[in-house]
C-alpha cells in the first residue's frame, strides 16, 4: 500500500507541476473504491455516479489544498462523504426510501456465494436483506456513515475518525449509536429462548 501511496503523491505533483491528464491515471485508480461508499452512503446506484462525479470534480479543483499529512486516498475519500452527505441532504433521499432501493442494493453489491442454500434459506435471506437496506434508511447520515465505513469498508475507528474529521470516540458512541438501532430493528427476527 505504500508504493500505491508513494505513486499517488508523484501522479499529485504531475498534475500540480502542469500535466493535467495524469488526473485521469487518479480516477481510474480510485474510482471503483469512491464509487462503492459513494453507493453505501446513498443507496443507489445512480445517485453513487453522480457522487463519484462530483467528488472528482471537487478534488480536482482542491488539488492545491492536498497536503501530504494525510495519503492522497484518505483526502479524497473525505471529499466522496462529504459529497454523499451533501447529496443526501440535497435530495432528502434518505427519507423517502422504499423497498426498492434496498433491492437495488442488493441487486448491485450482493453476488450470490458458492453452493446453493435451501429454499427456505434464500427467502429468510432476502428478507434479512431488505429489512437491512430499510433499516440502514431510518439511521441519521453520520451513523450510517459510520457504520458502513466500518461493517463495509472495514476501516478502522480511528480512519474513520480522520476521514470525517471527528475523533475516533466520537465515531465509537456514533457506531455504537447506529449498532444499537440496527439491533431494536432486528429484535422481531431474532428468536429468543
Amino acid at each position: 500500500m505504500r508504493q500505491m501511496d508513494a505513486s499517488d503523491e508523484v501522479t499529485v505533483e504531475g498534475i500540480l507541476a502542469g500535466d493535467r491528464e495524469q488526473f485521469r491515471t487518479l480516477v481510474e485508480r480510485h474510482s471503483h473504491r469512491v464509487f462503492r461508499l459513494a453507493f453505501r452512503i446513498t443507496g443507489r446506484e445512480q445517485d453513487a455516479e453522480e457522487v463519484v462525479q462530483e467528488t472528482f470534480l471537487r478534488a480536482y479543483r482542491q488539488l492545491k489544498r492536498f497536503e501530504s499529512r494525510s495519503t492522497f486516498s484518505t483526502w479524497l475519500y473525505r471529499i466522496a462523504v462529504n459529497c454523499a452527505l451533501d447529496w443526501m441532504r440535497k435530495e432528502k433521499r434518505y427519507r423517502n426510501r422504499d423497498i426498492s432501493s434496498a433491492e437495488e442494493a442488493v441487486d448491485v453489491l450482493e453476488a450470490l456465494p458458492d453452493g446453493a442454500p435451501q429454499a427456505d434459506r434464500m427467502v429468510f435471506s432476502e428478507d434479512v436483506r431488505k429489512k437491512l437496506g430499510l433499516a440502514l434508511q431510518t439511521l441519521g447520515e453520520k451513523e450510517r456513515t459510520v457504520f458502513m465505513l466500518r461493517h463495509e469498508e472495514e476501516m478502522s475507528l480511528r480512519e474513520i475518525g480522520d476521514l470525517l474529521q471527528i475523533s475516533e470516540n466520537a465515531a465509537k458512541h456514533c457506531l455504537f449509536r447506529a449498532v444499537r438501532k440496527l439491533r431494536q430493528e432486528f429484535q422481531p427476527l431474532v428468536k429468543t429462548g
